[in-house]
């Protein structure tokens, strides 16, 4: 083939590929997210992980061994001396995420992601009260956040990169990408979502799950045997149920924010309040002389799907949470959210109708739903776990939820995109902890 051919055909074939990228223009953009996407949730993913391994191990050498819990002011002092000197910068946690989001300014320091694995590993390996969500989003987000210059993102990407981050972290970690990606585009700007960042949060949660199972974790699984026919009389019983749960939310939500408060004003060297919370926390767990409502409590939701609770479990999980997140532990509130609600859940089956399993299923995603705002991540989340069949009556729960629990949330810095109630469209532009 002469040269003159060559350049011929090259020419003719350049031309395709930019009339195809003309005629197609999303190409450019699927295929860009993907690859960071892909990039990112291989690292989110197996962090995610790491993460859930060392819990699970942490988790079951303190329940072999119950005296740690005795340790438990030390190890608060510890993580609050750690950050008072090295980690002042990242000490919001989940809501420096969302603040990037609002407002991108410096890149997220990578230290996060250790510190905050610490932490939570200190806390659940002595006896505090948390979850892992809270974990899972910033390790996430600092190892997202690594990559924006090496991708060149500018200030609109980026943000949709910590979204992606969010997405990924949340899917991987409870075994829900569905879930984990619309709770990335929902939980920063209460009443809207970003468009833009559909498709990366989709790949990016999708990807990481992927990943995490790859390493070969397994996640709890939850079981409703009985899910009764779609009636009105069991819809207005499923209201009931979400206004409880609204309720729960709402009181969860501004009981945290007043103790911390308490704290802060109390107590003004920062590592002495989690010293302090600790004491409280150790001693409270040896005058009731069980476990039952420190970690992650796993074992706990799972029997109230298959019983029913008394009303004492969700407020001791409740009080138990409160105290270990407001002294400065670490962890996050999501998996208590969801042990609070379902057994709160499987308690309503006492006065409510409906089969305490589904009651369980309905608070374990609805007081999480008012709690940050968050109803249609909840819904879907809901269906990964139980299965499709509960959609309706957990759709309920979490939108009146979501509704009755006001424009409160564990993430004071969520900004309200689109207020709940036409009575409150001055709170439009505002964050959570300026209301």
């Amino acid at each position: 083939m002469s040269i003159k051919k060559r350049k011929s055909l090259d020419i003719k074939f350049k031309l395709q590929i930019q009339a195809f990228f003309r005629r197609y223009p999303a190409t450019v953009y699927i295929i860009k997210w993907l690859l960071i996407s892909t990039v990112v949730s291989i690292c989110v993913g197996s962090s995610s992980a790491v993460f859930l391994k060392s819990l699970d191990w942490v988790t079951n050498y303190r329940e072999r061994h119950l005296w740690l819990i005795s340790f438990l002011p030390i190890a608060g002092l510890s993580i609050g001396l750690l950050y008072q000197y090295l980690g002042k910068d990242i000490e919001a946690g989940n809501n420096l995420l969302i603040d990037t989001i609002h407002n991108p300014k410096e890149i997220i320091p990578f230290r996060m992601a250790p510190f905050v694995y610490i932490g939570t590993m200190a806390t659940h390996l002595f006896g505090g009260s948390a979850g892992r969500e809270g974990t899972a989003l910033q390790m996430a987000g600092a190892i997202a956040d690594q990559f924006s210059k090496p991708f060149r993102l500018n200030e609109s990407e980026r943000k949709i990169l910590i979204i992606a981050a969010i997405a990924a972290g949340f899917g991987s970690v409870f075994g829900t990408p569905l879930a984990g990606a619309i709770f990335g585009l929902e939980v920063f700007l209460i009443g809207k979502i970003k468009y833009d960042a559909i498709f990366p949060a989709f790949a990016s949660a999708i990807i990481a799950d992927l990943v995490t199972k790859f390493w070969q974790v397994i996640h709890t699984h939850y079981h409703i045997d009985f899910i009764p026919q779609i009636s009105f009389q069991n819809i207005f019983f499923a209201i009931l149920a979400g206004i409880t749960f609204g309720l729960c939310a709402a009181t969860f939500s501004k009981t945290i924010h007043y103790t911390s408060s308490i704290f802060k004003t109390k107590i003004k060297y920062a590592p002495f309040r989690p010293l302090i919370g600790g004491i409280i926390v150790a001693l409270a767990v040896g005058a009731i002389g069980t476990s039952k409502y420190i970690g992650l409590g796993i074992p706990t939701i799972v029997s109230s799907f298959n019983e029913q609770l008394p009303v004492y479990v969700f407020v001791l999980k409740m009080a138990f949470t409160i105290l270990t997140l407001a002294a400065g532990f670490k962890g996050g509130e999501v998996t208590p959210l969801f042990f609070i609600g379902a057994t709160l859940g499987s308690a309503l089956s006492f006065v409510i109708p409906l089969p305490s399993a589904l009651l369980a299923g309905m608070g374990f995603v609805a007081v999480f739903a008012g709690a940050t705002n968050t109803p249609l991540a909840c819904s879907l989340m809901a269906m990964e776990l139980f299965g499709s069949e509960c959609g309706v009556y957990v759709a309920i729960a979490c939108v009146v939820s979501y509704l009755l629990s006001g424009h409160n949330s564990v993430y004071g810095k969520q900004m309200v995109g689109e207020a709940k109630h036409e009575k409150f469209t001055d709170y439009v532009g505002k964050r959570v902890n300026e209301l």
